[in-house]
């Protein structure tokens, strides 16, 4: 019996230092319940193994309450056992539920990558275009800035020329 309870205490100790671990709240809480069950079940299977050796009986053999007992120790290993299955279908479910978080926010985080990388190429493709319009207009402007000044040196010109001709006729 006190082999049995030692080992459940040192058995809750070892559990508490693996739930220690980094998950969300309820899966943490979750893992704490079962580790918890799996403690009891591990001390009533001490306490299972020790009705098993108990021997009241007359000549040291086993009575009828012995063995009930014994069974009423392996009912409740059992009862205990599909606690912990139900309980591990609740933790299954977090696990679970965490992926798909997981998996939406993958899903959500390349859509807006996605979103992201065609706006750079718009902005680039508009950037391209806004660089063959200034590079367009730069050139209308040189054209237009060079016949201006060939026009003004036409006129110059034909001013001087006109000017020399009046000059030699007076």
């Amino acid at each position: 019996m006190i082999r049995s309870l030692l080992f459940f205490i040192f058995l809750s100790f070892s559990i508490n230092a693996i739930a220690i671990q980094s998950d969300t709240s309820a899966y943490q809480v979750q893992r704490l319940k079962i580790n918890s069950l799996l403690a009891e079940r591990s001390a009533r299977f001490g306490q299972y193994d020790l009705s098993l050796n108990a021997r009241t009986g007359i000549f040291g053999l086993q009575t009828k309450n012995d063995l009930k007992n014994s069974n009423e120790i392996l009912r409740n290993i059992i009862l205990n056992d599909n606690n912990i299955f139900r309980e591990l279908k609740v933790l299954m479910n977090y696990k679970d539920q965490e992926v798909q978080q997981v998996q939406s926010n993958a899903s959500n985080t390349s859509k807006r990558i996605e979103g992201y990388m065609l706006t750079i190429k718009k902005l680039q493709d508009q950037n391209e275009q806004l660089k063959i319009k200034t590079a367009d207009i730069t050139e209308k402007k040189n054209t237009e800035t060079y016949t201006i000044i060939f026009l003004i040196i036409m006129i110059i010109a034909g001013g001087f020329f006109f000017y020399s001709k009046l000059s030699k006729k007076s």
